[in-house]
């Protein structure tokens, strides 16, 4: 009896293990699409030779972030519509901004922060952003965009 007890126990463990996993990997297949999808664009279009890493970002338009180097060595983040439309892609050459780590530099020094969840460009009206998302010292939501070009603080939206 106590045989089947640990069998019972173990095969409903792993049964919820791979239910997790085959959701995980299903909840996660439409960004993974649509960020291929976005990076074909971008060696297609020549705006990028090379790249090395893409993301979606949700503002008030969702871009898909694709970083990388163009045809002439030169390091880039190019914004690619959820809509793919070729026509409204935006670009950056990354040393004409702060970098993400500048960023959060700026943002740290003036906000007491307890942990940064993630930091993102992105693009918006102003053009490129850097959104960094964290949780203050009360616990509460937060996110800060500083522009791409100057390190200048945008927009905040704070206590979520």
């Amino acid at each position: 009896m106590k045989n089947w007890l640990i069998f019972g126990v173990v095969f409903i463990l792993s049964l919820s293990l791979v239910i997790s996993v085959i959701v995980f990997w299903k909840a996660t297949a439409p960004f993974n699409d649509i960020e291929q999808q976005a990076e074909e664009l971008a060696l297609d279009t020549k705006a990028l030779a090379i790249i090395s890493e893409s993301y979606v970002y949700n503002g008030n338009k969702p871009y898909v972030t694709v970083f990388g180097v163009d045809e002439y060595g030169k390091e880039k983040a190019i914004f690619v519509p959820i809509s793919l439309e070729e026509n409204s892609v935006q670009e950056v050459f990354l040393q004409d901004g702060i970098s993400e780590q500048q960023a959060l530099t700026a943002f740290r020094d003036e906000t007491s922060v307890q942990k940064v969840l993630h930091t993102k460009l992105g693009f918006e009206e102003p053009g490129a952003v850097w959104e960094i998302t964290y949780m203050s010292e009360s616990g509460s939501l937060n996110y800060v965009y500083l522009l791409f070009e100057d390190g200048q603080w945008w927009k905040r939206i704070l206590n979520l």
